[in-house]
């Protein structure tokens, strides 16, 4: 009896052995099968992420704009953008992490969603956010890959000429647009901008044509004027309630990229930079309306206002810093509070770009109806009230008749620079844009004003032969060498 008892337990030991050695081949945390709407969700997180960032190894825009300067260490303030890889890590942000999640969710979308109206809708919304990812590659570095990239059997993408395919990206907006049905659903909580809001989304693609139409302008005046026209009748943002907003939440690991790199860190790196804080007015507190929203006083009991000068070290203490004093409230809250969203789009810019499209004449309207209400939608947007944006409005300096600025172009520029704040990537592509406001220069930078930034060094070593055509192709590798929409 004891033998077949024994016998029984050692049979009973290798059955559940050979049991959990097959449960072991499952693993919980990382599931066989994603569902596509997870990459989405993901692919959107950090595309916002990216362009969020204020990490000096990612995102430097900010310095480079002059909205923020370096308190120790002012390698990016002087244009030092090689000493850390940070044209690798935009690449690799954008191309590896953001576009191929969403990329994969394409791919997964015909298979995972069966009603057909659904399932156009959730393939046009992920096509927009690639245009948007491609969008910010184009622009800054020049020509790259585009019709072979995100494609595993072609580990060497040649690197696409970027005038034509910045034109087949608006194509694509135009198709995406067609294929939206307002009456169907999308990716609903997955989409953590809009909800599945397929009428938002409609409204972006259309507000983010007519912003890829303006970034052409001067290089191709009929085709900018066709795309803007075309937008216009799509239909763009219409309010603030339109903004595209990513929502982070108060609790790790998804929170606002700012709060993480200044507030989780504890790090003292950034204070406000002079050149801003100066179109700003800091002399008469309160001038712009904006002032407390964008950044803390240095001295709360006199209420004054200090940026630091371009490339120059600055002692934390001493300036204003980029956050918000508990003495003015906001609806978002404070760009340093871990739920403070990331903005991938604005009705503030919108209204900005119709300004333009009316001064060069592509679209019916007033440039000055336009200029206020972006003026407004800006202000209004960071939870001043109305009457505010009104009595700013008013100063001489910033009413559309007699605002600083020699040219209507000029005037919308630097209004529009002052509502990119927080914005950098976007406030650097239009001062190189139109070459207004016209920044400080650091005093130990080294280049000149970076017009693009260089291309990646892994691509330099790994994909030589066509890096080495698109250097080429575009007039050198160099970051005063100018893209392809900067012409003005």
């Amino acid at each position: 009896m004891k033998k077949i008892f024994a016998l029984f337990l050692l049979a009973s030991a290798f059955t559940a052995c050979k049991k959990d050695i097959t449960s072991l081949n499952t693993d919980p945390k990382n599931p066989a099968v994603v569902p596509s709407y997870s990459f989405f969700t993901y692919g959107q997180r950090l595309m916002t992420n990216t362009v969020t960032s204020s990490n000096v190894n990612l995102n430097i825009f900010r310095l480079v704009a002059q909205q923020w300067q370096e308190t120790t260490y002012t390698d990016e303030s002087n244009y030092d953008i090689t000493t850390r890889p940070i044209p690798d890590n935009i690449w690799n942000a954008i191309y590896r992490d953001a576009l191929q999640n969403i990329e994969r969710s394409k791919q997964l979308i015909p298979t995972d969603v069966t009603n057909a109206d659904v399932q156009k809708n959730e393939l046009a919304i992920a096509d927009i956010m690639e245009v948007y990812g491609y969008y910010y590659i184009f622009t800054t570095f020049g020509d790259a890959p585009y019709t072979e990239a995100l494609n595993i059997n072609k580990p060497f993408p040649k690197f696409d000429d970027s005038k034509t395919a910045y034109y087949d990206m608006l194509a694509r907006l135009d198709k995406d647009i067609a294929a939206l049905n307002t009456g169907a659903d999308s990716f609903g909580a997955a989409d953590v901008v809009y909800g599945g809001d397929v009428t938002k989304w409609k409204k972006f693609a259309a507000s983010f044509k007519l912003k890829m139409a303006i970034t052409i302008a001067d290089l191709d005046d009929a085709k900018a004027k066709s795309v803007a026209q075309s937008a216009v009748n799509d239909g763009v943002f219409t309010s603030n309630d339109d903004n595209a907003l990513f929502k982070y939440v108060a609790s790790p690991p998804n929170t606002n990229p700012i709060w993480v790199d200044l507030v989780q860190s504890a790090r003292q790196d950034f204070v406000a930079n002079s050149t801003i804080m100066g179109f700003m007015n800091p002399q008469t507190p309160l001038a712009d309306p904006r002032l407390p929203y964008y950044f803390t006083v240095n001295n709360l009991k006199d209420n004054i206002y200090a940026g630091a000068d371009p490339g120059q070290s600055a002692t934390f203490s001493a300036f204003s810093k980029p956050s918000g004093p508990l003495l003015v409230s906001s609806s978002i809250g404070k760009i340093t509070n871990a739920d403070f969203p990331g903005l991938l789009l604005d009705y503030a810019e919108t209204e900005f770009n119709l300004a333009e499209a009316v001064s060069r004449g592509y679209i019916a309207g007033t440039v000055a109806d336009h200029y206020n209400k972006g003026v407004t939608a800006s202000i209004t947007f960071w939870g001043a009230q109305p009457a505010a944006a009104a009595a700013y409005l008013a100063q001489p300096n910033v009413a559309y008749a007699t605002a600083t600025g020699a040219t209507p172009l000029q005037k919308i520029a630097l209004q529009k620079y002052l509502a990119l704040y927080n914005r950098g990537w976007d406030a650097w592509t239009e001062v190189r844009r139109l070459d207004y406001p016209v920044l400080t220069a650091p005093e130990t930078a080294q280049s000149d004003f970076p017009v693009r930034f260089t291309y990646p060094v892994n691509e330099q070593n790994v994909n030589g032969t066509n890096y080495g055509k698109a250097s080429a192709a575009i007039g050198g590798d160099k970051v005063t060498t100018k893209l392809f929409f900067d012409k003005h």
